[in-house]
């Protein structure tokens, strides 16, 4: 009756993608939406990609362990990730008019700096988008009963979510996204509360937070741990901003405002949202005392599902995986799409100039499949690593390579495109050798944050070096000229 009602709802998003589908005309409505859509869409849209299998399973489960501490990084910088979009960017590349993220480092820095930003940025998804596909796995394994292996579980997914992006583009995502986050919201909602029946009142699973320790956020006074609790706070609040997905989400609203409001609203219902399945996690350890314990440190990610699945009745057991479906589809839809859109829009514009808007729309579509199978091979590679790990894994690429250029790019006028070359090779430079395989001294400072410092280091060396050594060799000059001390 469960996977009945599970295939049923996979086969209802699927038809509505393909209904979206049918509304492209090209590659703007594709890529964006045809910068259209209204105030409602755009918060339901971001909070969709942002809401993934790492909040449901990976953040509550982190939670139980460590408290707030553990998890600084997701909701609480991934949240504030958007509304600093909001705030600081928004508006501004909302009236650049832009396609992609790519094209301003292009606008900005010229094709160098744009096709070596879009490679990190495209390089970034696959940890993500892996996450998504390695949940949907994980998700028909537990209702099958172990019938459906994990890495079909994973095909069989990635299939469900492949045939409505490319049918449907971003059209189809944002539609999805929209009655998906109805789905998700209400599900989870009603399962919090009778989770806290089942744990005999929400006042013990508060309990069991507090006797735990788990409200504690900030990290012990010591300079290493607050470099790491730094480092972790970043990774997802600035690595995130110069991502593709999130500049779709911006620039498919109809307007500026709109961009900024839907940002900034989107990122704190995330955060508080994020609580609801921490919520459910903590009443399952009241409930299942040990047993939820071992799970959360041994295979956490099958915590939750498992709790749904022996203690809850069937109606409930249906919104729940509803709801999961929803939370890992939305994003990984979005997490396929926005890469492709990168390398067409960035990369091969590049190497084959002069192409038709039909023939950008049709290379995206099959990129789109490449990509998906790419991921799908590097999730099965990476089994065995955590949901969370594989998310917070991938933000440091543009962490360290993208996110200075586009800041100083907006906000510095003496930016160059020199000085936008030094950061990126700093940055990158830096966090590379920090690798345990490398150097190894990432385990002393955190690689992400000094990669991060040498980024921005780099950008004002390499910017203004070059203004000062001419200036100093045009004063030099001008004190060599005959009529020297006049002209000095």
């Amino acid at each position: 009756m469960l996977i009945t009602f599970v295939v049923l709802y996979l086969l209802g998003t699927l038809a509505l993608g393909v209904w979206a589908g049918t509304r492209v005309k090209n590659t703007s409505d594709f890529a964006i939406a045809g910068r259209s859509l209204p105030l409602i869409m755009v918060v339901t849209t971001t909070f969709a990609t942002w809401f993934g299998a790492e909040t449901v399973m990976g953040i509550p489960a982190k939670f139980v362990q460590g408290g707030l501490n553990a998890i600084v990084e997701d909701p609480f910088g991934a949240g504030t990730c958007l509304i600093l979009v909001g705030v600081f960017f928004a508006a501004k590349l909302y009236r650049m008019n832009l396609l992609t993220i790519g094209d301003f480092y292009r606008k900005r820095f010229g094709k160098g700096i744009e096709v070596f930003c879009s490679v990190a940025i495209i390089l970034s998804y696959l940890g993500w988008v892996a996450a998504q596909i390695t949940a949907l796995g994980l998700v028909f394994n537990v209702l099958t009963g172990g019938a459906m292996s994990v890495n079909m579980g994973m095909l069989v997914g990635t299939l469900a979510v492949l045939i409505y992006v490319v049918v449907g583009g971003f059209l189809a995502v944002a539609w999805t996204d929209f009655i998906q986050m109805i789905v998700l919201v209400v599900g989870l909602t009603i399962i919090a509360i009778y989770s806290a029946t089942l744990a005999g009142g929400a006042d013990k699973v508060l309990a069991l937070a507090t006797s735990g320790d788990l409200w504690r956020l900030w990290p012990e006074p010591s300079f290493k741990d607050i470099a790491f609790f730094i480092a972790a706070a970043v990774t997802m609040m600035l690595g995130s901003i110069p991502q593709q997905d999130v500049f779709q989400r911006v620039m498919s609203a109809k307007d500026a405002p709109t961009a900024r409001q839907g940002a900034v609203i989107g990122g704190a219902s995330y955060i508080l949202f994020a609580f609801v399945p921490m919520f459910i996690v903590a009443a399952a350890v009241v409930v299942m005392g040990q047993q939820a314990m071992e799970l959360a440190k041994g295979d956490y990610q099958r915590l939750l599902p498992t709790f749904v699945l022996e203690k809850m009745p069937l109606v409930m057991q249906i919104l729940f995986f509803g709801a999961l479906l929803s939370a890992i589809k939305s994003t990984s839809s979005a997490t396929l799409l926005a890469p492709s859109t990168s390398f067409v829009e960035n990369i091969l514009k590049n190497l084959r100039p002069g192409m038709s808007d039909r023939q950008q729309l049709f290379a995206t579509r099959w990129t789109i499949v490449v990509f998906a199978a790419l991921v799908l091979t590097y999730a099965m590679m990476m089994k065995g690593t955590s949901i969370y790990e594989l998310v917070s894994g991938a933000y440091q690429v543009t962490l360290v390579g993208a996110f200075v250029p586009l800041v100083f790019g907006l906000y510095w006028k003496r930016a160059t495109s020199q000085g936008a070359i030094f950061s990126v090779a700093a940055g990158i430079t830096v966090w590379v050798t920090s690798f345990p395989q490398i150097m190894g001294w990432g385990e002393e400072f955190p690689g992400q944050l000094a990669g991060l410092l040498a980024a921005v280091l780099g950008m004002v060396v390499g910017s203004l070096l070059p203004q000062w050594l001419e200036n100093r060799h045009d004063g030099v000059h001008t004190l060599d000229s005959p009529h020297g001390h006049h002209g000095a």
